[in-house]
């Protein structure tokens, strides 16, 4: 298994792909699949039966995951950047490489 370098509650961009340029905040990250879930971005119609919670049914848009490698993390700047790792006493922190801040 590879280490994401994105997590929840992270602002990304997307860089390729349909929505490429679009940007939001990660909701979800689906690890055995590579994939995260961005707020507004990939949006897809579903089709939903009648049930209990949704007596009406219909068509509802929601989110659908994107592939790791087509996200880049923002920094505090809104511009886009790599991550990487190093230890800051006994913490492992992640950092920006382009502006070299801790994320």
């Amino acid at each position: 298994m590879t280490k994401l370098k994105i997590k929840t509650g992270d602002t990304v961009k997307v860089i390729a792909g349909d929505h490429k340029g679009s940007e939001g905040v990660v909701q979800k990250v689906l690890i055995e699949k590579n994939k995260a879930i961005v707020e507004g971005v990939n949006m897809v119609k579903k089709h939903t039966k009648p049930s209990a919670q949704n007596p009406q049914g219909g068509i509802v848009e929601k989110e659908a995951p994107i592939h790791i490698s087509n996200l880049s993390l923002l920094t505090s700047k809104g511009e886009t950047t790599r991550v990487g790792y190093r230890v800051e006493g006994d913490k492992k922190v992640r950092f920006s490489i382009k502006s070299n801040e801790v994320i």
